[in-house]
């Protein structure tokens, strides 16, 4: 039975599409030459990236190959994609249910989104397209809580983040553990910051937390303000002030076991 998009992930990204392309990070540079020199994916492989959300990791994918199809659920988020890179194919698709060829890919690439769809159907999918000895890359960017202020917005949002699937609970391990589809090759992390505005790349980048964009908008701007004031106390910048957000990009290669 396929299983159904958590609320948060339906509402908040259907609604705030635009807003999450705009003050999402990009990934680090150090993410290319890993790809490239480490797991050695080969020029114009077949590349399928699932949950692709609005493409903030084409550009990076984009460097490999012009083999790439795009795979999201949310139609507002596909369109966003679909307006920055035209030329990428795009298929509005769950991950329990891909229309996808078997193996057909060369590598499967689910960046900020594989503890949405961390379960068995979809891992059966995925190994389903991949062709043999094919590669599943798992990528999360993560806000850096070492950093005392950045540590201080993390703890005024957890308690609105409620049953919503998240990377750092590390709940989406748990399928790996569950099967022996895929076996875990390599494990990365790399340290990165996003610069703008306070208002840009802080207030702005935590109110696209799906979970957060989902509320009313009077809420949201009642946690902007509140935000606002939280970095304004730690780092004494100002809304317009320039900021270095700080981020831990978390990398993980699964292969297919046949």
């Amino acid at each position: 039975m396929t299983q159904s998009l958590h609320p948060a992930a339906q509402q908040g990204f259907a609604l705030g599409a635009n807003l999450y392309q705009q003050v999402r990070p990009s990934y680090p540079q150090e993410v290319d030459v890993f790809l490239q020199d480490q797991l050695q994916v080969p020029l114009n492989s077949n590349i399928v990236d699932l949950g692709s959300g609005t493409g903030k990791f084409l550009p990076h994918l984009l460097k490999l190959t012009t083999q790439l199809i795009a795979v999201d659920p949310i139609a507002s988020m596909l369109a966003e994609l679909e307006q920055l890179y035209p030329q990428v194919k795009t298929i509005q698709a769950r991950s329990e249910q891909l229309p996808l060829h078997d193996q057909c890919a060369d590598l499967v690439s689910c960046a900020q989104s594989f503890h949405w769809f961390a379960n068995l159907q979809s891992l059966k999918e995925i190994h389903r397209i991949l062709k043999p000895q094919g590669h599943l890359l798992l990528i999360w960017n993560q806000r850096d809580i070492s950093v005392n202020w950045v540590n201080a917005l993390a703890k005024m949002i957890l308690p609105f983040e409620g049953d919503t699937p998240r990377f750092h609970n590390q709940d989406w391990r748990q399928v790996f553990a569950d099967t022996d589809l895929f076996q875990l090759t390599h494990e990365q992390k790399f340290h990165h910051t996003h610069v703008g505005t306070v208002e840009q790349v802080v207030s702005k980048r935590l109110l696209s937390t799906s979970f957060i964009a989902a509320m009313p908008t009077e809420q949201q701007q009642q946690l902007k303000t509140q935000f606002e004031q939280l970095v304004l106390e730690y780092t004494n910048k100002h809304v317009q002030d320039e900021i270095e957000f700080p981020y831990c990009t978390h990398l993980y290669v699964y292969q297919k076991v046949e």
